[in-house]
């Protein structure tokens, strides 16, 4: 059996990202998180300022010999709009950018093919950021930019704990239905 994995990723607001990889078989878990800002220890509000430079991200801890990163990239470019600058809908700002956060070579080059692989199926350029997060031998960058930052407490499981929010509702539901239509064979 291979080792776990982890993959970093940013597609709008984390709440919807959560909800989504939770609900496939081989994640073991996910993590709301902030990444890619120059701030330490960055707050929602300090995050949501679009002040810091971090992205609403989620790390998704996975069995590669159950669901391969290959397969968490279909679903992500599925679930979000990769063609879209700093902005999801109506969450508009830096903090909401598509982005990818590669762990490792292997990685990049998956990230790099499925950008490629799916660029003319959109009228605008994809404009999702591929960032290295690893150093030369392998292991996870720890600069301020690189490293993930867990959100607070209150934004993990934001789907499942409220399911009636109006925002959950209308935004992250709808989502989690697509995710649930389209990827029957990847669901938990």
């Amino acid at each position: 059996m291979a080792d776990r994995q982890t993959a970093i990723l940013g597609g709008g607001c984390f709440w919807c990202l959560e909800a989504v990889f939770q609900g496939l078989k081989g994640v073991s878990r996910v993590t709301s998180g902030y990444m890619g800002g120059h701030v330490a220890e960055p707050s929602y509000e300090q995050v949501c300022s679009k002040s810091t430079g971090h992205a609403e991200v989620v790390q998704i801890e996975f069995d590669p010999a159950v669901i391969d990163y290959g397969q968490l990239l279909k679903v992500f470019f599925a679930i979000h709009d990769p063609t879209t600058l700093n902005r999801q809908g109506n969450d508009v700002g830096p903090q909401y950018r598509s982005v990818i956060f590669a762990m490792s070579d292997a990685q990049l080059a998956v990230a790099r093919d499925k950008i490629a692989s799916i660029a003319s199926h959109y009228a605008a350029p994809i404009v999702t950021e591929l960032v290295v997060a690893f150093d030369a031998s392998g292991a996870p960058l720890t600069a301020t930019e690189k490293r993930f930052w867990p959100a607070e407490a209150e934004h993990h499981n934001y789907f499942k704990t409220h399911p009636g929010q109006g925002y959950c509702a209308f935004v992250v539901a709808p989502k989690v239905a697509k995710a649930e239509r389209e990827f029957k064979d990847l669901l938990a």
